[in-house]
């Protein structure tokens, strides 16, 4: 295939680094960096850059920009995709990005699935790209009403030729749900957890839970607040519910109360052990 990659960050170049390792398909990529379709050309992680009459013959174009961007583009550039391409963009959110991106593919005549893979790290950019970034990790796929089950299959099959450990096929609705709690609300805790003044005097005196807990607090501000905005129901109610369940351990402390606190780290060492259960089924 001729397949299009569209934003050549951490994301969209481990995309395109891993296809050319993996695959035989030809890669077409574009950034809004000429330095990095320079780099990622040398490299050889396209064979060329994108327009609009490469953009034409793709049979698949991955979207790898920010979420606005991300719609912009597709819009802008609908015209463009040949009838019968597959696109798939690679955004953090799903229902705001679908139920544009559906209308605007059946208005052009080519299929548009959402697509997240659940894969990263807290360096961005195309220098921290690699091919090996999806190895085992969960390839999320919001597919429109009525796919076929044979388009499902060679979509799952594509994803996990490039070495991602499993493909999961759910709504927009219920990745936003999910998503608030076990993305979007872990980058908010970091980023409120790091403001602490005690932070500053952590050397000597830290080891892997600080640096659990701080690891996503090196975000793309920009980036991350347009993510929450886009989800902002779920997160809010993810971000309320974890507020209530903070303040009564804090209500433990302050009643000096052993047994309530036991009560509650116990039910968390109960719920941890039920989910790390399920990922083992």
């Amino acid at each position: 295939m001729h397949i299009a990659v569209v934003g050549l960050g951490l994301i969209g170049g481990s995309i395109a680094k891993v296809l050319k390792k993996n695959t035989p398909h030809t890669v077409l990529g574009t950034d809004v960096s000429m330095d990095v379709i320079y780099k990622a050309k040398l490299l050889d992680a396209i064979d060329a850059q994108l327009n609009d009459e490469r953009l034409a013959i793709c049979d698949m174009v991955i979207l790898a920009a920010w979420p606005n961007g991300t719609v912009e583009y597709l819009k802008e550039k609908a015209a463009c995709i040949k009838k019968g391409a597959v696109v798939i963009d690679v955004c953090g959110v799903k229902g705001e990005i679908c139920s544009q991106l559906w209308q605007v593919a059946d208005e052009h005549g080519f299929l548009f699935v959402g697509g997240h893979p659940m894969a990263g790290i807290e360096r961005s950019g195309f220098e921290n790209a690699t091919a090996g970034l999806f190895e085992k990790a969960s390839m999320i796929l919001t597919p429109p009403r009525g796919l076929t089950i044979e388009t499902l299959e060679a979509l799952k099959a594509f994803w996990l030729e490039l070495g991602f450990g499993s493909v999961v096929i759910t709504t927009p609705e219920n990745h936003d749900r999910v998503i608030a709690y076990t993305s979007q609300l872990a980058h908010v805790v970091s980023s409120a957890y790091i403001k602490s003044p005690t932070a500053q005097d952590h050397k000597g005196f830290s080891a892997g839970s600080y640096k659990d807990m701080t690891r996503v607090a090196r975000l793309e501000p920009r980036l991350w607040t347009e993510l929450f905005m886009h989800n902002r129901d779920a997160l809010l109610k993810e971000t309320d519910a974890l507020i209530e369940r903070l303040c009564e351990y804090r209500d433990a402390l302050k009643e000096k109360d052993a047994e309530k606190m036991q009560a509650l780290l116990q039910a968390g060492l109960e719920l941890k052990l039920a989910a790390d259960r399920k990922d083992v089924q």
